[in-house]
């Protein structure tokens, strides 16, 4: 049973920690553990709370990005509409982008996300992966720097990431599939994916973003269902305090994330993963 403090520490750092690279999923395996909650991962009612928190963050990242949402659905029912998909039409271009890299994602996430999660959902391998995580951050600043592409005479971010092709979106969307794994980052691996074709790190994170959307708010639709019949009415308040927060965690870090990729890099983070993970592993450890 979640208490309001929990619900609230955990929404914000759902909220927080799904958009920054440094893995939502291994933070909420591991804090709890380091904290001593009695908290059961597996626990029907747990997993509603996480489902609610995660349909606050896509709802979040639906509101902020709402006028690109427009732009990307008008292209989309136009290239229906005159059965092509016009090289003249960033907007209908990134829309298939989008389609195309969410597939990947969701059907390696439908099929070996539970077994994935119950296979790697301790504490100590989460902070292991979340090593792994910066190492993985890091290796995509190198990365970046070999495979960068983009052109400086194209100002607007979308009709840069248009330009990618159909396998390179492939490739993002099935980067993120590491993020199963609790201690990887969802956005890290599809921002290193983003970087390894040639994006920058404005652009890398806007996609991540936008991919970020459709996958994590089907993830919580899927899961309503369940939430509607569970019959869990004893967290309801918790529930809510936590979707609350993580909502407005999750607006905070997309705000701050959109503009600080603009001029920075993965690595900050990359260092963040390597030492949070390491201490977090040896003090788990010593329990």
């Amino acid at each position: 049973m979640l208490n309001y403090f929990q619900a609230v520490v955990l929404g914000l750092l759902q909220g927080l920690t799904e958009l920054f690279p440094i893995s939502s999923l291994g933070h909420s395996v591991i804090l709890p553990k380091l904290l001593g909650w009695q908290i059961q991962q597996g626990d029907n009612a747990f997993v509603i709370f996480l489902v609610a928190t995660h349909l606050a963050t896509a709802l979040v990242l639906l509101g902020f990005f709402w006028r690109d949402w427009l732009r990307i659905l008008a292209g989309f029912f136009r290239s229906l509409r005159e059965r092509e998909i016009r090289d003249s039409d960033p907007d209908a271009k990134l829309a298939w982008l989008l389609i195309v890299a969410t597939i990947p994602a969701g059907f390696i996430g439908l099929a070996l996300e539970q077994p994935l999660q119950n296979l790697f959902a301790s504490a100590q391998i989460a902070a292991f992966f979340l090593i792994l995580n910066g190492v993985l951050l890091l290796a995509a600043e190198r990365l970046s720097r070999r495979t960068r592409g983009e052109n400086p005479t194209i100002a607007d971010s979308d009709t840069r990431i248009a330009r990618l092709t159909w396998w390179q979106a492939i490739t993002v969307g099935a980067a993120q599939a590491i993020a199963l794994i609790p201690g990887f980052s969802r956005t890290g691996a599809s921002m290193t994916g983003s970087l390894g074709v040639g994006l920058s790190h404005e652009d890398a994170a806007r996609y991540s973003f936008l991919l970020a959307t459709p996958i994590i708010g089907a993830a919580a639709f899927l899961k309503l269902p369940e939430l509607a019949l569970s019959g869990e009415t004893q967290i309801f308040g918790p529930l809510v305090a936590g979707a609350l927060c993580a909502g407005v965690a999750a607006y905070l870090a997309v705000r701050f994330l959109t503009r600080y990729f603009k001029a920075n890099t993965l690595t900050p983070f990359a260092i963040y993963c390597l030492a949070a993970g390491a201490l977090s592993l040896v003090l788990l450890l010593r329990h």
